[in-house]
């Protein structure tokens, strides 16, 4: 009976019989217990939320924006050129960026307390509620005569009433602010690359007609880059590295339940996986925004979509041009010929009646045209 002394004691009694019962009632309490447990999806995904942020000094009225100034958004404490967000405003990048004419770029996103978004597929932008914010800042270092980092804009989505609607800010000279303009507009700038090498180009800050174009399914303004299969990363946040989708779970800013097994875009640069899945990794950020259906140029036959080129027909491969630009574009993409291939020409290009993509670049990519040559030339299928 000595055993069960100590819990009938607990429990206030002394008699044996009560004292049995109790020891026998917790003990099949830690069974099911322990039974729940086991049954419990491992799926981090479906985990419950952590505590999000609910107190968040982010300045965001719906029914006043878009403001004049970047700095009323109070997006950033500090100095405005340093980006250290504030509370609620939680930073986060894509797998394989749009190329910029090498410009870097900083995002960020922002929700109302309470608001969360919802996992569609893993090829659909997520399910966003209103009063979202999507903030992108871009900029470059080592720019000279100086040698200092320099941001020449921050580009804002933000969802009001159910639809998507643009903000473009320019930043000042002095890097202390930036300023609502929609109209667009060329910045001349020179700047040193990791070897030291300078570039001198004129950087194209859109104006919102041509973000529209870019940013649309048939008329509607969307989002580009916020899909799981381009967020679904491993993050250096500044309280510990953790996966992005996580991350928004655990800040209020999405709603569990998504699949463990998103199928995700690789790094179009990482050496390690295979050339053909870095090419479509590559052609889906820049180019699949526009050629996709109810897209800009859905009258195309590409179809550059990370989730439809198994499929390398949608590349181009083997597939005849409706518009060669010179007699020798037998083909979009002609396995093994760049001179043949229609893609290439186009990759290499700074007409803006020839380049693609059209808009969003006025240099070469070249370590993104070395990728599409390197895919073309390590193929040998004929033809018909």
């Amino acid at each position: 009976m000595r055993q069960y002394q100590y819990f009938g004691t607990l429990y206030g009694t002394k008699d044996p019989g009560r004292m049995k019962k109790v020891v026998y009632a917790l003990m099949v309490l830690v069974v099911v217990i322990a039974a729940c447990r086991k049954d419990e999806p491992e799926d981090i995904a479906d985990t419950p939320d952590p505590d999000p942020v609910t107190d968040s000094p982010v300045v965001f009225d719906l029914d006043q924006v878009p403001y004049a100034h970047l700095s009323t958004y109070n997006f950033y404490q500090g100095a405005l050129a340093e980006l250290d967000p504030v509370a609620g405003v939680v930073p986060y990048d894509v797998i394989t960026p749009l190329f910029s004419d090498y410009a870097h770029k900083k995002r960020f996103i922002w929700m109302p307390s309470g608001a969360k978004a919802t996992y569609v597929d893993d090829k659909s932008i997520l399910d966003f509620p209103n009063g979202t914010v999507l903030i992108k800042n871009f900029y470059y270092d080592h720019v000279l005569p100086d040698n200092v980092t320099r941001i020449l804009e921050t580009r804002l989505l933000f969802k009001r009433n159910g639809a998507w609607e643009f903000a473009d800010y320019i930043w000042n000279a002095e890097q202390t602010e930036a300023s609502l303009d929609l109209v667009g507009s060329y910045v001349p700038i020179s700047w040193l690359d990791d070897n030291g090498v300078q570039h001198d180009l004129t950087y194209r800050i859109p104006s919102a007609a041509e973000c529209q174009t870019c940013h649309k399914i048939g008329s509607t303004p969307i989002p580009i880059g916020p899909k799981p299969q381009n967020l679904n990363m491993d993050y250096p946040y500044a309280t510990g590295t953790m996966n992005q989708l996580s991350k928004w779970v655990a800040a209020g800013y999405l709603n569990s339940g998504y699949p463990a097994n998103i199928e995700t875009v690789v790094k179009w640069d990482d050496t390690g996986e295979s050339l053909l899945d870095r090419v479509r990794s590559y052609v889906d950020m820049n180019c699949s925004h526009c050629h996709a259906n109810d897209r800009h140029c859905d009258y195309r036959p590409m179809r550059f979509a990370w989730s439809e080129t198994v499929d390398i027909e949608n590349l181009g491969v083997c597939v005849a041009p409706d518009e060669p630009l010179l007699p020798q574009h037998t083909h979009i993409v002609k396995p093994g010929n760049l001179e043949r291939s229609l893609l290439h020409y186009r990759i290499a290009a700074t007409d803006e009646t020839v380049r693609m993509p059209l808009l969003g670049r006025t240099v070469v990519h070249e370590e993104g045209k070395a990728l599409i040559e390197a895919w073309i030339e390590s193929m040998s299928q004929p033809c018909n």
